[in-house]
């Protein structure tokens, strides 16, 4: 088996949710996420999917043991994605259920960023490249 192009070189995030096709949608609605394809079990459980958000792939399945869906109180791990419009993306993410953490704010390392928890529990931070002053 040839490694497909995009998992070349790269640590893929595969988080776990209760609920992926509902996840599936949520990505889709609000950061434009497009599916690459998905798994599912004789129940119709997502076994494993992939989606790609702005040019990065994630890959997802429904919490199975040993590995569960996070702690709406706290998680481990912060997702970043660049994208062309942070304020845009954080507009709409937040219309379809996602939680604002922080406003899209210049950050002194050159970007403009925000911080969201998705409808499932994962934080992500979305930051668009500005000029440094």
């Amino acid at each position: 088996m040839e490694i497909p192009e995009h998992h070349k070189q790269a640590v893929i995030p595969h988080i776990m949710v209760d609920g992926a096709a509902e996840a599936i949608d949520f990505y889709a609605k609000a950061f434009g996420a497009v599916e690459l394809f998905r798994l599912e079990d004789e129940a119709g459980r997502i076994t494993h999917a992939e989606i790609r958000i702005h040019g990065s792939t994630l890959m997802l399945g429904d919490a199975d043991a040993p590995f569960s869906a996070p702690d709406r109180a706290a998680t481990s791990v912060a997702l970043h994605v660049y994208v062309p419009d942070v304020d845009s993306l954080t507009t709409t993410a937040v219309a379809v259920g996602a939680e604002l953490l922080t406003t899209p704010t210049d950050m002194p390392y050159g970007a403009r960023q925000s911080t969201l928890r998705d409808a499932f529990g994962h934080v992500w931070i979305f930051l668009t490249p500005i000029a440094k002053d």
